[in-house]
């Protein structure tokens, strides 16, 4: 059915092929972790404002309660992830390095852990507007590690409309398999879901684009598509960063989004695989965003898994779930090698954003050299959005930020290409990390400033 060297497989031009290291994990099934003792779910675990508690110290809740609202619009819902009791509202120590108000609910030992007003939703009755009140509600964000909240992407603003709807199922951080194991264990939701937010977008036709390196997925997803459901599954060449909106959209609709602009304005809404399935199981238990699939993975893992995580699980207690590290491990990444972060302690949550978490040895660590900048031009050739990395990294090293807008800066996906196809080993997309964060504070006290 699908044709691992086809050469209709479609992508876009330029990227990189990094390994793909998926073999440790891609055969391992979902399996549940054990409930813990203590849960610390941040209020901000997601893009835009932290949510706001509405339950206190002391409180009893109930597993899949509402215990934070959105902080604004562009913000998520937080529920309780288990049945216990609210032991504190306080800053804890997050993914990102920073200390987060956080809320920390102790399980109740005895509980049996039912889900708090489990049933399904009749929502073919339902209007589009209540069906996107419902995802606002649920807490949604984006499960492929952006957290975009779901209801902010599924607006469509006035004068806007969407003709496709495409699900990211691309995957193509190395290592990382938590996508690849739901689309194989979890088709049922993935449709449903589907159904759903093309009603809600009111587009006319669906795709599911993910990597050939998943070729029993697409063979599984294919075999199974309701006959009255426009949904097409797409194969893509196995390259990096196929996952990023602008690279999917070109490989799959042949449609290039403007510089500065969304797949909106080329009528197109994508979301992560993941978060649809997690849409279908909203409808169909009334499940919110309460737990998640992680890939824990790597060399310097003992036992590498896809696990079924509730948000706010301590990492320590995943690494032990997984056998402990290895005495060697030297790096912990959120995330894949591409992208992620690195962490410095395990003593953080698991957020809805986390979608791997890997571990490094001392081998996979390489000390390189950082050398001057050859002008052999392979950032360029490998920058999937045709920018030009090597002048904006001397424009970064001389400090001339406000130079850079000229490049088109702010249209760096920070996918890390240009890097990773350095012989120089120029931390380019760190440095215009730095950029582009400072030339957001510059435009941002100039637009306070009215100017």
């Amino acid at each position: 059915m699908f044709n691992l060297l086809s050469p209709t497989n479609k992508t876009f031009d330029r990227g990189v092929h990094p390994g793909d290291f998926k073999e440790l994990t891609r055969t391992e099934p979902i399996e549940r972790i054990a409930l813990v003792d203590e849960y610390v779910l941040p209020l901000s675990q997601h893009l835009g404002a932290p949510s706001k508690p509405v339950v206190h110290v002391g409180e009893k809740i109930v597993r899949g309660q509402l215990i934070a609202e959105p902080g604004g619009f562009v913000s998520a819902a937080l529920h309780a992830s288990v049945t216990g009791k609210v032991v504190a509202i306080e800053p804890r120590p997050h993914p990102t390095g920073r200390m987060v108000d956080s809320i920390i609910i102790k399980r109740d030992p005895y509980s049996a852990q039912q889900l708090y007003d489990e049933h399904s939703t009749d929502w073919e009755n339902m209007e589009p507007a209540e069906l996107l009140s419902a995802i606002q509600h649920g807490g949604f964000v984006g499960l492929g590690g952006a957290a975009f909240p779901t209801h902010v992407k599924m607006s469509i603003p006035e004068g806007k409309r969407v003709d496709f709807f495409m699900l990211n199922a691309a995957e193509c951080e190395p290592y990382l398999t938590s996508d690849h194991r739901v689309m194989l264990e979890e088709p049922e939701a993935i449709f449903l879901g589907t159904r759903i937010t093309m009603k809600i977008l009111g587009a006319k036709r669906a795709y599911l684009g993910a990597e050939i390196n998943k070729l029993d997925a697409l063979a599984k997803l294919q075999s199974m598509i309701p006959a009255d459901l426009p949904v097409e599954i797409v194969p893509l060449e196995t390259k990096y960063p196929q996952g990023a909106e602008k690279m999917l959209t070109e490989a799959v609709l042949h449609k290039e989004i403007p510089s500065g602009k969304l797949p909106i304005d080329i009528h197109v809404v994508v979301n992560n695989v993941g978060t649809v399935a997690a849409i279908g199981d909203l409808f169909k238990y009334n499940q919110p965003v309460i737990e998640r699939v992680v890939t824990v993975t790597g060399p310097g893992i003992r036992r590498p898994r896809n696990l079924l995580v509730p948000i706010g699980t301590s990492l320590s207690h995943v690494i032990d779930h997984c056998g402990g590290m290895t005495d060697d491990v030297r790096q912990i990444l959120f995330g894949g090698p591409m992208m992620g972060n690195s962490v410095r302690t395990t003593d953080i949550p698991i957020t809805k954003g986390t979608s791997g978490v890997v571990f490094f040895t001392e081998r996979e660590m390489v000390h390189k050299k950082e050398y001057p900048c050859i002008r052999c031009m392979r950032c360029v050739d490998a920058c999937p959005v045709y920018l030009n990395p090597t002048q904006m990294g001397a424009l970064a090293r001389a400090v001339h930020y406000d130079d850079m807008l000229n490049l088109n800066i702010m249209d760096c996906m920070e996918c890390g290409s240009c890097s990773y196809v350095c012989p120089s080993n120029i931390p380019l997309v760190q440095s215009f990390r730095v950029g582009k964060a400072i030339l957001r504070e510059k435009m941002a006290r100039e637009k306070a400033d009215g100017k």
